[in-house]
């Protein structure tokens, strides 16, 4: 650093500074030392601005060809305790019931798991911990899709870091965006590890066509599509050889014996996983297959995850606390799921309680966590 007197001289001059009281500095020869002009350091540039987050060692490192073998994935709930923060213990419950019944894969933080009410670091915790606990016994696919290619290559960098298998990504919501943006959205992660795309247009608004998976497809990582759509489209991929995941229950058992799909990626396989996984391994079998559809046409009457959160804490398997804006069914609901319940055997359902009613009362609705 300059003194003052240094720089004072430089740019007022000797006559200057005298007029402040302050002499320059001399050598031991009496010579006046004239400072050189100050120049700023250029200043650093970061191309990346998340690039301390940023990793290229996997922790797990698995092929797009691992999580194509895949046949029963459960989208999996997220529990909470009465302040809004993740019940662990009982997520850890769910897990291992998951497991012990078949389960070959979970979504972290998907629809299900209401990972759009989570801040990032909620998401990446929780996939963390997944893996950190469950890892070696089922794939974890972390939810990491945004309508923000930024944000999504910045969560995905961090999921892939922590140890997920695989990605799990949505086309951009809301903004949407042209073809060859969503095209350009999709290499943009792909380029990252295995990754499962998701087209659901009833929520995004906007839908994936084929030609958009046709594209795509050709990128190694590109493990497959969970597909809303309809069998008539995971049909179509199936023929071009593009593995496809029903994304819709009610139709998994078509789409598995009818169009070729691999699997299904299931909301229900939280309340029964060895029913689901029954139907997706054991050929085809049309009467357990009406006989969940009861089950599945009571989860699916609100929007996904209002019912499952409301069966989960019927069965006792989580707290009744529910982050807003979702809300527990009503009263009649709650009670034609007991009778759902009691007519498909209560031991074919997580858990070990009773089945609940529940009050209006027993239930917390939480609007700050």
């Amino acid at each position: 650093m300059l003194l003052f007197t240094e720089c004072c001289s430089t740019y007022l001059g000797e006559s200057s500074i005298s007029a402040f009281g302050v002499r320059p500095l001399r050598s031991s020869t009496g010579a006046i030392r004239r400072a050189s002009r100050w120049k700023s350091p250029k200043a650093s540039v970061i191309q990346n601005l998340h690039l301390p987050m940023r990793s290229f060692e996997v922790k797990n490192r698995t092929s797009a060809e691992d999580i194509k073998k895949l046949r029963l994935i459960t989208a999996v709930k997220t529990p909470y305790l009465p302040d809004g923060r993740f019940d662990i213990e009982a997520y850890d419950s769910l897990m291992h019931t998951q497991i012990l019944n078949g389960v070959e894969g979970v979504i972290v933080g998907g629809t299900t798991g209401e990972g759009h009410l989570m801040s990032w670091d909620e998401h990446i915790m929780l996939i963390g911990h997944t893996v950190n606990c469950f890892g070696t016994s089922v794939k974890v696919v972390g939810n990491t899709g945004s309508n923000s290619t930024r944000e999504a290559i910045h969560a995905t960098e961090q999921g892939f870091a922590v140890g997920m298998h695989a990605a799990l990504h949505i086309n951009p919501y809301y903004g949407k965006t042209s073809i060859k943006g969503m095209i350009s959205h999709f290499e943009t992660v792909l380029s990252m590890g295995p990754t499962i795309i998701y087209n659901v247009p009833s929520r995004t608004g906007q839908d994936i066509p084929p030609s958009v998976i046709h594209t795509v497809s050709k990128n190694s990582n590109m493990a497959g599509v969970k597909e809303c759509a309809g069998n008539d489209r995971i049909r179509g991929y199936v023929e071009r050889g593009i593995v496809a995941w029903s994304g819709n229950d009610d139709q998994c058992h078509d789409a598995r014996w009818h169009a070729g799909a691999t699997g299904v990626i299931s909301v229900t396989s939280n309340l029964v996983p060895g029913l689901v996984r029954r139907l997706m391994f054991q050929g085809e079998d049309p009467s357990l297959n009406e006989s969940l559809m009861p089950l599945i046409g009571w989860l699916f009457r609100e929007p996904n995850p209002i019912g499952l959160n409301t069966a989960l804490a019927q069965l006792g398997m989580v707290r009744p606390v529910f982050r807003l804006p979702y809300v527990p069914l009503p009263i009649d609901r709650r009670i034609e799921f007991v009778k759902i319940v009691n007519k498909l055997g209560r031991e074919n359902f997580v858990g070990h309680k009773d089945v609940q009613i529940l009050d209006d009362d027993d239930f917390v609705l939480v609007d700050r966590y």
